[in-house]
């Protein structure tokens, strides 16, 4: 168990950064390419990306202090709002944006959590 632990934790931390690269790109190309599937709306868009940066974050880095990670992150939602403002890219930039993405990151500090305590408990065995 403890392998396979370690393994998501190595994992989620190399998919970190791909996953970053690409909401940020997302978040400023004057018109993203439309993902596949149903159109679930801009603030669904928003948490999914937020509640998946942030549990990669935290399994990722499980010494990572959460505070931390909440707060850096919630910082990239907020950066990505104030560039979105920048009129030549025509984007609308949205403060609850913003609160939908800290909602997600707050959100996904329970499997966050969750993974932490286990791995907490095979390292005390």
């Amino acid at each position: 168990m403890q392998r396979l632990l370690h393994l998501l934790s190595r994992t989620a931390r190399l998919l970190f950064w791909p996953a970053l690269i690409f909401a940020l790109i997302m978040a400023v190309l004057p018109k993203p390419p439309q993902l596949p599937g149903p159109d679930l709306g801009d603030k669904v868009q928003h948490m999914l990306a937020f509640f998946t940066l942030t549990t990669l974050a935290g399994v990722g880095w499980p010494r990572l202090p959460l505070l931390r990670a909440v707060l850096w992150l919630s910082l990239v939602g907020a950066g990505i709002e104030v560039i979105q403002a920048i009129p030549s890219l025509y984007r609308d930039s949205d403060w609850r944006d913003w609160i939908a993405d800290t909602v997600a990151i707050m959100a996904a500090l329970v499997p966050v959590a969750v993974f932490r305590r286990l791995l907490e408990r095979g390292s005390a065995n």
